[in-house]
């Protein structure tokens, strides 16, 4: 079974930074493209970032483009999600998911086959 957890979350000011880590338990990262999404109460998921497994042409939301930065360290099972110059806006629970089924990335969350439990990050000005 896979599992993921995800952890780095905090409570922070506007300007700061973070990084989120999902490390990925049962199977091998390897076949896996990682995606991070983040989902506000009333709010539907919003796409954040995701990696191929190549690590090619990483995609991002407009909203974090220049700011966050995914990565993945196949070695340690993990994904990364660096978050810079944070904004109140950005205050979310952040859920990382991986999946197999196209062959790059998507922001697709119904593309992704396995998902963490999320963590919070709250930005105050």
């Amino acid at each position: 079974q896979v599992q993921l957890a995800e952890s780095g979350g905090g409570s922070v000011q506007a300007g700061d930074s973070l990084r989120l880590s999902c490390e990925v338990s049962g199977r091998d990262l390897n076949p896996f493209y990682i995606g991070w999404f983040r989902q506000t109460p009333g709010q539907g998921r919003e796409f954040v970032a995701c990696i191929s497994r190549r690590r090619v042409a990483p995609d991002y939301a407009d909203s974090v483009k220049g700011r966050f930065t995914i990565s993945r360290d196949n070695a340690k099972n993990t994904g990364y999600l660096e978050m810079n110059n944070l904004k109140p806006e950005d205050t979310a629970v952040y859920s990382c998911a991986v999946g197999t089924t196209v062959l790059t990335t998507t922001r697709d969350p119904t593309m992704y086959d396995y998902w963490g439990q999320g963590t919070q990050v709250t930005v105050s000005l």
